[in-house]
């Protein structure tokens, strides 16, 4: 399930890098958790997003992943988010946000099929 995991991370990484973004990084870690996409928009007033994709099979029990991002999960991504840009300080100065990403895969013959369902911005 993991790879199915990550395999939908690089699936938005590439939909956000279509649109003109800049993916900074991918699955950053620190003590505090783990961010699964930090990009940078560009434009005149750049800004940066902390993007949290979940993975789920077609027809699921938990809204496509939406349920998933409770509270606590929230504050762990603002925590993490925290640190990140402590040790960036150069971004520190930009606007964050934090964005959800709802992908769905299915099971082809010969591929995994992913599909964006929603991305959702500044979600909280």
């Amino acid at each position: 399930m993991e790879q199915i995991g990550k395999l939908g991370e690089d699936f938005v990484a590439q939909y956000l890098d279509n649109k003109g973004w800049t993916i900074l990084h991918q699955r950053w870690r620190c003590p505090w958790g783990e961010i699964d996409l930090i990009a940078q928009t560009q434009g005149n007033s750049p800004q940066i997003a902390f993007v949290e994709v979940k993975t789920r099979q077609q027809f699921n029990y938990d809204h496509d992943g939406l349920l998933a991002i409770t509270h606590k999960k929230q504050t762990k991504i603002w925590t993490t988010a925290t640190a990140f840009l402590s040790e960036y300080p150069h971004l520190a100065d930009c606007p964050c946000r934090f964005d959800v990403a709802l992908v769905i895969y299915t099971f082809t013959a010969t591929e995994i099929k992913f599909t964006l369902k929603q991305y959702l911005e500044s979600v909280w």
